[in-house]
C-alpha cells in the first residue's frame, strides 16, 4: 500500500510540470507496476500459460524488456537489433529461456530500464531519432509508443496476475 501512495504522489506532484517531467513520471510508474506483478510469486506461477499465446508473467516482463531496448537501444541509440544481440520479432522476445528466472528477468529489466534513462537525458522531445528500421521519429513519439505497449502490457500482466493468484 505505501508502494502505492509513492507512487500516486510522484504522479500527482507532476500536474503542472513541463511535458518531460510527466512522460518520465508515468513511464516510471509504469516500469514499477509490471515489474510488481511478479512480486510474492514462485518461479512456476511466473511462467504459467493462461492462454494460448506465449504470454506468461515473466515472458511479459522480458518482453517489456526487449521493447525498451528496441526504442532506446535501437531508435534513440541507433544501434542494430543484432548488434544489441535481440531477437528480431515481438513474438520471440515472449519466450522463455530455461535459464530464465524471476531474478535474471528482473535484473535485465532494471538495468534496460537504466540504459534507457541514460539514452534519453540529455535529449530533449522535439529531438529526431533515427535508428529505427521503420525511419526517423521525435522522442516524444518514442515516449508515446513506449507509453502505450507499456499500457497494453500492464494491463495482461494485472489480468494473468489475478488468474494466478485465484487458484
Amino acid at each position: 500500500m505505501d508502494g502505492d501512495r509513492v507512487q500516486a504522489k510522484h504522479l500527482a506532484d507532476t500536474l503542472l510540470d513541463d511535458g518531460r517531467a510527466q512522460l518520465d513520471a508515468f513511464v516510471e510508474d509504469y516500469r514499477r507496476t509490471i515489474e510488481a506483478t511478479l512480486d510474492g510469486l514462485s518461479e512456476e506461477q511466473a511462467r504459467r500459460r493462461l492462454v494460448p499465446s506465449a504470454t506468461t508473467l515473466l515472458g511479459l516482463l522480458k518482453h517489456v524488456t526487449w521493447m525498451q531496448r528496441v526504442w532506446f537501444e535501437e531508435c534513440v541509440g541507433g544501434r542494430s537489433r543484432r548488434e544489441l544481440g535481440l531477437v528480431q520479432s515481438p513474438d520471440a522476445s515472449f519466450k522463455l529461456a530455461a535459464g530464465d528466472t524471476i531474478a535474471s528477468v528482473r535484473a535485465a529489466f532494471r538495468e534496460t530500464c537504466a540504459t534507457a534513462r541514460a539514452a534519453v537525458a540529455d535529449l530533449p522531445l522535439d529531438a529526431v531519432v533515427t535508428g529505427h528500421r521503420g525511419g526517423p521519429r521525435t522522442l516524444h513519439w518514442v515516449y508515446l509508443q513506449v507509453l502505450r505497449e507499456l499500457a497494453h502490457h500492464c494491463g495482461h500482466a494485472d489480468i494473468l496476475r489475478e488468474q494466478i493468484l485465484a487458484d
